[in-house]
């Protein structure tokens, strides 16, 4: 290459960047309580209690039966204008009275308040006070545990809502440090029940007694021949007691798991390790690692095994087919982080990076947007607090042009208008069948998302007749 040539080289430009407008068109995440709701669940014989509307819990329990295509279990105090006006902590104080009441099984109650509540300046830790002396007074025998999650809809996201609640039922229930239990705090962030399932896989084959904060394994749920359909978290007030006696915690998840793990650090001295979420194969490999020395355990052979079926996998589709096509990603800021990393791993190039929270300085001490700068050769732009309107603009104006599109299913239409193949990943994935079933984390993860880009790819080949030939001669 001549000095001229060099020159004319352009180096590559990874801009970390909040959306250039104020407002929110078409947004891509729900709000905190949404969050809050969705670890609530995950935990056995709890019950969510949402101050506010009743459309605070009503449309978050129809995005829930969406994706999972299951019912879940979450009370309302079901404010009204009176409450507005003269506060609602007697809605609380009602509300969980009822539950106890209905359910004699039921051992968490999570208070989760709303934009509504929170601007009233209902007092949460102090009705808390008066529901267990009622609580105390009518049940003597029984322990309810009411956890305070202050989740204004008007800051934050579904995804630090989710954060918030899980620790605060950690801090609610975890009360003292006792013997040590030998186990392993395991904290996934906002993954799906197939997820759970492979992680617990990988915890068995090395002989890693794990506790799972929070196991949402049986939300696919069995149907029995007894008839019973049972949707619940596997989670229980035992195993978020016992994570204070832990030899360490690993979270997966910078934003919906590390705040949960420094608690327990500094309350407990139980170790914080924050790892990337395993998206793709290096991810993976850190994080069974960091188990291993951790626990003093193998990684067994079993694992080796199923990594070197995903790097087939991924060697059979990277290079044919992948290679510098450009990629648009959204949704929950671990997800699109991991994935981008992912991307590149496989020779796909993700240009465009949409991630919905404004939290622009957390994001600048990411690792992994530094990572992504140090070896992208192509230019990429990282939004944060953006919406799905910036995806469509950017499209439309011809700023980006791609060949993929990676995200949840509220940017089919996007996708849809633009003749752009998508993959569906995150939450909610609603518009295909299953998809919360199949692992997007792990060795395996990796395969069966390498596998859906490229049938989604071979499809819009084939039917916009762009050299589908190829596929014959593959």
């Amino acid at each position: 290459m001549s000095a001229c040539d060099t020159a004319a080289v352009k180096p590559a430009e990874v801009k970390l960047v909040p959306k250039d407008r104020g407002g929110i068109i078409n947004p891509m995440y729900d709000c905190q309580p949404a969050g809050a709701q969705f670890a609530g669940i995950g935990v056995k014989d709890c019950i969510p209690l949402v101050h506010g509307g009743q459309g605070c819990t009503m449309f978050v329990r129809l995005l829930f039966a969406q994706h999972f295509k299951e019912n879940f279990d979450i009370a309302s105090t079901s404010l009204h204008e009176e409450s507005a006006v003269f506060g609602g902590t007697k809605r609380v104080e009602e509300g969980v009275m009822v539950l106890a009441k209905r359910y004699p099984n039921l051992r968490v109650i999570p208070i989760i308040t709303t934009c509504s509540t929170e601007v009233i300046g209902d007092d949460i830790e102090g009705t808390i006070n008066n529901c267990n002396r009622a609580l105390k007074a009518e049940f003597p025998d029984r322990q309810i545990y009411l956890a305070p999650v202050h989740t204004p809809s008007f800051k934050g996201s579904h995804v630090s809502g989710y954060a918030e609640c899980l620790k605060s039922m950690v801090k609610t229930i975890a009360k003292t440090k006792g013997a040590p239990n030998g186990k392993l705090n395991l904290i996934p962030g906002w993954v799906n029940p197939g997820d759970i399932t492979l992680l617990k896989y990988y915890m068995k084959e090395m002989g890693v007694d794990a506790n799972i904060l929070v196991d949402t394994e049986d939300f696919d749920s069995p149907m029995m021949p007894n008839k019973v359909i049972d949707t619940h978290g596997r989670t229980t007030v035992e195993d978020i007691q016992e994570s204070a006696n832990a030899v360490a915690t690993v979270a997966l998840a910078r934003y919906e798991g590390a705040t949960t793990s420094e608690y327990l650090q500094d309350a407990f001295e139980v170790p914080h390790n924050l790892v990337n979420t395993p998206y793709g194969i290096k991810n993976t490999d850190d994080m069974l690692r960091k188990i291993s020395e951790i626990t003093g355990k193998e990684i067994p052979e079993s694992l080796v095994r199923e990594r070197g079926i995903a790097l087939d996998a991924l060697a059979d589709l990277a290079h044919m087919f992948f290679a510098n096509k450009k990629v648009a990603i959204f949704g929950h800021p671990d997800l699109v982080l991991g994935l981008a990393q992912f991307c590149m791993e496989v020779e796909l190039e993700p240009v465009l990076l949409l991630i919905g929270d404004d939290q622009g300085s957390k994001y600048k001490k990411d690792s992994r947007i530094a990572e992504l700068k140090a070896s992208a050769h192509f230019d990429m732009e990282i939004i944060h607090n953006a919406d799905l309107w910036d995806l469509e603009k950017k499209i439309a104006k011809g700023e980006v042009k791609l060949d993929l599109i990676m995200g949840h299913s509220k940017g089919r239409y996007i996708a849809i208008d633009a003749n752009i193949p998508m993959v569906r990943v995150g939450f909610p994935t609603f518009d295909r069948a299953g998809l919360y079933r199949k692992p997007t984390v792990g060795y395996k993860g990796a395969m069966e998302l390498a596998e859906s880009i490229a049938n989604a790819m071979f499809a819009h080949m084939e039917y916009t007749r762009d050299r589908e030939w190829i596929l014959n001669t593959w």
